[in-house]
């Protein structure tokens, strides 16, 4: 089974654990729209690794991260109800990792 050329992986810092059953998208800039272009769910380790194609085109991409579903589901309330991340793809696989909690969010370029 291949990699997608971008994938992600989300910690729930307040659990100190994986946030599994996030629903995430990757979207692609289309000149001053974004569109849709995969759509995935964190698994039990909170990862997602098949968002979208194996290779991808240089460019500006978002990840959507639908926090407030999440964290619904747990009756925890929180201040983001969606984390979207924005960030350029060049030729190399790109891993981008989201921290999380219900009232903060942070992230950087994994390996």
């Amino acid at each position: 089974m291949s990699v997608s050329h971008i994938t992600t992986h989300v910690l729930d810092a307040a659990r100190g654990g994986p946030a599994s059953g996030v629903a995430v998208q990757l979207l692609a800039r289309d000149g001053d729209a974004w569109q849709q272009i995969a759509e995935a769910v964190t698994d039990a380790d909170g990862r997602a690794s098949q968002l979208g194609p194996e290779r991808l085109a240089p460019g500006d991409y978002r990840l959507r991260f639908d926090t407030g579903a999440y964290f619904h589901a747990q009756g925890t309330p929180t201040f983001y109800p969606e984390a979207v991340l924005t960030f350029r793809v060049d030729e190399e696989h790109c891993h981008v990792p989201l921290l999380l909690s219900p009232f903060a969010y942070s992230t950087y370029r994994g390996s």
